[in-house]
C-alpha cells in the first residue's frame, strides 16, 4: 500500500497520464464514445478528451449493500435495471435474492431516476449500437461499476468496449479482461485499499461540476 500511496496528484494528473496509454488519435478518428461510471470517472474523461469532440455521458448506477453492513456492496443496479451480483458474498451472508431485487427497484426509483432527470433532463442513456465505447473511472475497488456498465452496454451490441482507469486491483483487472476488448491503466495493485488513498488530492465532485461537463461535452 505504501508504495502506491499518493501516486497520483489529482484527477487531472491521472487523466494526463492515461492519455499516454490510450490511443488518442484513434479515439478521435473513430469517434469513441466516452462513458463515465462514476463522478470521478466523469472528471477524468473530461480531461482526457479536452478539446477533442468525443461525446461524454454518465451511466448511472447504485450499490446494493448487505442488510446489516452498509460498507459491504453485494450487488449493483444500473439505470437500464441490469443487475450484477457478488454471488460469493450473497452466499456467505445467506442473503435472499428477494432482498437484492427489492433494493434494486428501490434504488432505481429513488436514486437513479432522480439523477437521470437532474443531469440528463430525463433522457434515457443513448444506444451504443455499433459504437466504440470507452468506460472511464478514477479507480475500481471491486469492479462492480464496470461490470454493470459492461452488462448494460454489451446488450446494445457495440463495435468494441474498452476501459480506462488509472489504478485498479490486480484481481479485478484479471477478471475484467475477459469481458472487454482492452483495458488502459497505469497501476495494477495487489493489496488495493481505497481509491482516494492513491491520490494526493481527491476532491468531491459537486452537482455544478457534473452539469458543466455534461453540458459542455455531451450530445444531448
Amino acid at each position: 500500500m505504501k508504495k502506491y500511496k499518493n501516486i497520483l496528484k489529482d484527477h487531472k494528473d491521472a487523466a494526463q497520464k492515461l492519455k499516454d496509454v490510450i490511443p488518442m488519435q484513434k479515439a478521435k478518428d473513430e469517434k469513441w464514445k466516452f462513458v463515465a461510471v462514476s463522478k470521478g470517472g466523469l472528471v477524468i474523461a473530461s480531461h482526457i478528451i479536452d478539446k477533442q469532440k468525443n461525446s461524454i455521458d454518465f451511466l448511472f448506477s447504485q450499490p446494493i449493500v448487505a442488510p446489516n453492513n452498509s460498507e459491504c456492496e453485494i450487488a449493483r443496479v444500473c439505470e437500464s435495471e441490469e443487475i450484477v451480483i457478488n454471488e460469493k458474498l450473497v452466499s456467505a451472508f445467506d442473503i435472499k435474492y428477494d432482498y437484492i431485487y427489492g433494493e434494486a427497484r428501490r434504488k432505481h426509483e429513488e436514486k437513479i431516476l432522480s439523477n437521470i432527470y437532474k443531469y440528463r433532463k430525463g433522457q434515457p442513456f443513448k444506444s451504443m449500437n455499433n459504437e466504440i465505447v470507452l468506460l472511464v473511472d478514477d479507480g475500481s475497488e471491486t469492479g462492480m461499476m464496470f461490470m454493470v456498465a459492461l452488462k448494460t452496454i454489451m446488450v446494445m451490441k457495440p463495435k468494441a468496449v474498452y476501459i480506462a482507469v488509472p489504478i485498479i486491483p490486480s484481481d479485478v483487472l484479471e477478471h475484467l479482461e475477459s469481458f472487454t476488448d482492452n483495458i488502459f491503466f497505469l497501476h495494477n495493485i495487489d493489496d488495493y485499499v481505497e481509491t482516494s488513498l492513491y491520490y494526493e488530492e481527491y476532491k468531491n465532485i459537486d452537482k455544478e461540476k457534473i452539469e458543466k461537463i455534461l453540458g459542455d461535452k455531451n450530445e444531448i
